[in-house]
């Protein structure tokens, strides 16, 4: 097999393989480390990779190097079983949705029967403010969305204040909000709190006879 066949045969190869396993060519050249351009080349038949090259790409495609280097008209890319599951996608916003407005539904209809019954308990709302925050709350911890999980925390510690002040204090002593404040930038900073790398003796000591 004369050079430029060699090089045109090893260019349909390399194409078929990193097709076939989803790579392109920026993505294969990371792994080898070369830039997509020379995998490019490689691919137009232009040059073809050297021996420590072809071995690295042999692994990556579960080949040998011959394999690489050899014509294969009858090659076909391997078919890869999907998961039935995969294109089923829940969204998490709507399912929050559904559970808060579930716990204000059930706290209204609460409300509309007592109210039928000539008792009205505004109040309901009161200790529905908590619940469906603490509901909101736990199903961002379930779903993992956890980049607003402080402010969630702060505003279930609000509620908590909010539903306390008008359930059982008569006499709404506003000060009360002020020890709120105090709960809320607790929140914040617990949230602040970091690992610190653990100093061995010998790095503190250094550092004392430094200083």
């Amino acid at each position: 097999m004369q050079l430029e066949e060699l090089k045109l045969v090893a260019a349909g190869n390399i194409i078929n393989l990193r097709t076939a396993a989803g790579l392109t060519q920026a993505e294969l050249g990371a792994k080898l480390n070369y830039s997509d351009k020379s995998i490019s080349k490689w691919e137009r038949g232009e040059a073809i990779p050297d021996a420590y090259v072809l071995t690295q790409m042999a692994e990556l495609f579960g080949v040998t190097v011959d394999y690489i280097l050899s014509p294969h008209t009858d090659w076909e890319p391997p078919v890869k079983e999907e998961d039935p599951k995969k294109d089923v996608v829940y969204s998490t916003t709507v399912i929050i949705s559904i559970a808060v407005l579930g716990v204000w539904t059930l706290a209204l209809t609460a409300f509309v029967a007592l109210w039928l019954a000539d008792l009205v308990r505004w109040k309901i709302f009161a200790a529905a403010l908590p619940v469906s925050i603490l509901t909101w709350l736990v199903l961002t911890c379930v779903f993992k969305r956890t980049h607003r999980l402080k402010y969630l925390v702060a505003l279930f510690v609000l509620s908590l204040f909010v539903a306390f002040y008008l359930l059982f204090l008569h006499s709404n002593p506003w000060q009360i909000f002020l020890i709120a404040v105090l709960a809320e930038v607790l929140v914040f900073l617990s949230f602040h709190v970091q690992k610190r790398p653990k100093k061995n003796g010998k790095t503190e000591k250094k550092q004392e006879e430094q200083a």
